[in-house]
């Protein structure tokens, strides 16, 4: 059996928190493409605030381009100028580079 290979069935032997554990088996079961999808809408309502969260009707990460669905034509307009900030600030936020492109509808 490949030794990088994660299985859930071998008991590890050594010493582990369970932050390593549940890192290991996010990465074992392929689930690190959904943790980054909730976190980059858990990351767009925080930085953004409240203010422009109330204006969000959907934010959604398909490969690395966030989609996201605003009510406000104004605020929309506005946001485009940002646009380059709001990628850097997002990505240091989740602490890798996620997202690369920013589709407001």
């Amino acid at each position: 059996m490949n030794k990088n290979k994660f299985n859930p069935y071998k008991r590890l032997h050594e010493e582990s928190s369970v932050h390593d554990v549940l890192g290991k088996m996010i990465q074992g079961y392929n689930l690190e493409n959904g943790f980054d999808k909730l976190n980059a809408r858990e990351a767009w309502i925080r930085l953004l605030g409240p203010g422009i969260a109330n204006y969000t009707t959907q934010v959604e990460l398909r490969k690395s381009t966030l989609f996201v669905a605003l009510s406000s034509d104004v605020l929309r307009e506005e946001l485009s100028y940002g646009i380059d900030k709001i990628i850097k600030m997002l990505n240091e936020d989740l602490g890798k580079e996620i997202v690369t492109r920013i589709i407001l509808r």
